[in-house]
């Protein structure tokens, strides 16, 4: 006999509960995390940007260091600059800008530590200082991770401020294109604007399964102060929901106030 609770697979066989291990691991991680975001939003900003900003550093010298590995092939097959390359500083940048992309272990996970360390740093802090997650905020951190990147990869070259500058730039145009882009793929249809209220509600007294319902009778957010037993019937609702429904927006004059 087999049952799933909590999103773990339990087995029952001749008087012996089995759990799934991985099941319970990925339970104690998202425990944890939950945890430590909870912890990390009541410090101070400096606190908690130094705490996100060697998160991020730590998971972007693992990512740089396995794309390292991949790419040590490549690095190794570079042949050496010829002596006359050195004469000419447009082909000597040219050339450090190929090795930074294609460096070892030890380059890439020291690259992508700084780019995705102070993005994530950045990052915080413009959400802090803003009180929201935007696209200013998201080019800000692109820009000073583009420019780090920049700096420490070694592909500045002669002109320097120009480059890293560049560099910053290019990032943040990016990574404000990506954010437009997760923006217009993230939102919800415009139809589902007008039932946030009714979504909560529902959701709330565990009945999701109505908010076609509602839709079906274009019953909005703004219509809920009015709702009465009639209009619920209406829309094919159930005797035991339509109760639940018309009694929480009774007991709460938050929803009926924000609405009028």
């Amino acid at each position: 006999m087999g049952s799933r609770q909590d999103g773990m697979m339990i087995e029952v066989s001749k008087g012996k509960v089995q759990t799934n291990p991985i099941a319970v691991v990925q339970e104690k991680f998202k425990e944890f995390e939950t945890n430590f975001r909870a912890w990390l939003a009541k410090q101070s900003m400096p606190v908690e940007a130094a705490i996100v900003t060697a998160t991020g550093a730590a998971q972007g010298a693992a990512i740089g260091g396995i794309m390292g590995t991949l790419s040590s092939d490549i690095s190794a097959s570079m042949p050496a600059p010829p002596p006359q390359a050195a004469l000419n500083p447009q082909a000597m940048a040219s050339f450090k800008q190929a090795q930074a992309l294609s460096g070892g272990p030890l380059v890439q996970a020291r690259n992508f530590a700084v780019m995705t360390g102070v993005n994530a740093g950045l990052s915080c802090v413009m959400k802090r200082i803003r009180g929201t997650e935007d696209i200013q905020g998201s080019m800000v951190a692109a820009f000073g991770s583009g420019a780090m990147f920049s700096l420490v990869s070694g592909m500045g070259g002669p002109n320097l401020a120009a480059n890293v500058v560049t560099s910053g730039l290019f990032f943040a145009l990016v990574q404000g294109g990506l954010f437009k882009l997760g923006q217009k793929f993230s939102q919800p249809p415009t139809e589902d604007l007008f039932y946030v209220r009714t979504r909560s509600m529902l959701s709330n007294l565990g009945l999701q399964n109505y908010e076609k319902n509602f839709k079906r009778g274009l019953l909005t957010d703004n219509t809920l102060p009015l709702l009465n037993d009639s209009a619920l019937r209406d829309i094919k609702i159930p005797p035991g929901p339509r109760l639940l429904i018309l009694d929480h927006i009774r007991r709460d004059p938050e929803l009926t106030k924000g609405m009028q």
